[in-house]
């Protein structure tokens, strides 16, 4: 295999998506670039920028592969397996490729990829950013959600996990944890998870957490929870450039 050096730029913002990559960066002590993406003034839509991802959405990521030729990285998910498999040699987040533990770490990282992100992030849209208040939208995603976050809560109970692969922080925790510590956003009360809750807090005590989850700008979600009015103020910000947003894909 050619060199391990790694060449990382990584095109990222303030998101519970965008800041699993920077946490899993830290945690495994690699160095990398940052390039925040102005998702608010549709940055991710420039063709510079879809030449990395034509899907035009964050988090992405370039690297040196090992053919000494750029390789452009998408979709969450995608990267982190890519990290893991190239930078982690002592699975430090991970297990070895074909044993029992990597395919069971894998279906929870898809678990979050295909279930949590996609019904907590409508349960965000229709809950926050909707330009009326819909309340079957806000009932189907958040009540999904919840029995997402009851199934999360029923396996670290059960078997007395302190991460959700037992005694080891893996890349399924780090996708997880950006989207559970902003449960409050998607009106989803933490406090009725109490094994979800004890799992956020203790992945919030790792410093390759602490760190990552400030990049590229310091992340405040939990601060924000705890203020009505400056949730109603950045809410109604963050509906104007949504609803732009969509206005804008939807003539293409």
């Amino acid at each position: 295999m050619a060199s391990q050096e790694p060449n990382i730029d990584l095109y990222t913002t303030q998101t519970p998506n965008g800041i699993k990559i920077s946490m899993t960066l830290e945690e495994l002590g690699l160095p990398y670039n940052v390039h925040k993406i102005d998702i608010s003034k549709n940055t991710q839509k420039e063709p510079w920028f879809l030449e990395i991802n034509p899907n035009g959405r964050i988090p992405a990521l370039t690297d040196t592969f090992t053919d000494g030729k750029k390789i452009r990285l998408f979709e969450s998910g995608s990267i982190m397996q890519y990290l893991v498999s190239r930078y982690d040699p002592e699975y430090k987040l991970s297990f070895p490729p074909g044993t029992r533990e990597h395919y069971e770490m894998t279906n929870w990282l898809f678990f979050q990829n295909a279930g949590v992100g996609p019904m907590q992030g409508q349960a965000n849209h229709f809950t926050r950013y909707a330009p009326s208040q819909i309340e079957y939208g806000i009932n189907r995603y958040q009540n999904e959600t919840r029995r997402l976050y009851g199934v999360l809560n029923q396996h670290l109970s059960s078997n007395s996990y302190d991460y959700i692969m037992g005694t080891k922080c893996t890349i399924a925790d780090i996708a997880h944890w950006g989207w559970v510590a902003s449960a409050g956003w998607a009106g989803i009360d933490i406090d009725e998870f109490p094994a979800v809750k004890a799992w956020e807090e203790r992945m919030a005590a790792r410093p390759g957490i602490e760190k990552g989850r400030h990049v590229p700008d310091p992340h405040k979600i939990k601060d924000l929870l705890k203020d009505k009015a400056k949730m109603e103020e950045h809410a109604a910000n963050a509906r104007k450039w949504v609803q732009a947003g969509m206005a804008s894909d939807a003539k293409k």
